[in-house]
């Protein structure tokens, strides 16, 4: 192993999921999925893994002898990290940028975390808008709450 391969290695590890990721169902080095097997784990269509591929999103995903897919347990941590990225309502093409950024390596650190921190921004702001709307909805249903309250005492 090379020491590109294995500062890639490094970071791709410690980049692909600020959480600890769910149990894999296989240890490391047994760790082939067919891409049915990872549709199974990651709730993910098969089209949608075949488009993350395609696009880029998914970096090269290694082939059997007949061309099937097999899928790692670091595809797995990346996907679950994508799947992260997903519901922070980051675009698709950002979420390309950032794995394009994984793969030219530690160089790119704070472009990477420039991205993170303006997706955690926007994440911030969808908060605040939803705990005005939480906030409208529970004077809502108090209001309600009055209201029969005080018709059931007539």
């Amino acid at each position: 192993m090379t020491v590109m391969e294995s500062t890639e290695s490094v970071t791709a590890r410690t980049d692909a999921c600020a959480s600890a990721p769910k149990a894999h169902p296989r240890p490391e080095g047994q760790d082939r999925y067919t891409i049915s097997e990872v549709v199974a784990y990651t709730g993910l269509t098969a089209h949608t893994l075949r488009w993350y591929e395609r696009i880029g999103l998914l970096s090269h995903v290694d082939r059997s002898h007949t061309g099937q897919r097999r899928f790692t347990n670091r595809d797995l941590d990346w996907l679950a990290f994508v799947g992260k990225l997903r519901l922070t309502g980051m675009p698709v093409a950002d979420m390309v940028r950032y794995a394009e950024l994984v793969r030219e390596g530690e160089h790119t650190f704070a472009e990477r975390q420039e991205l993170l921190e303006a997706t955690r921004r926007d994440v911030k702001e969808r908060i605040a808008e939803l705990q005005g709307t939480l906030a409208v909805l529970d004077f809502k249903i108090d209001f309600y709450h009055g209201a029969r309250a005080a018709s059931e005492r007539f």
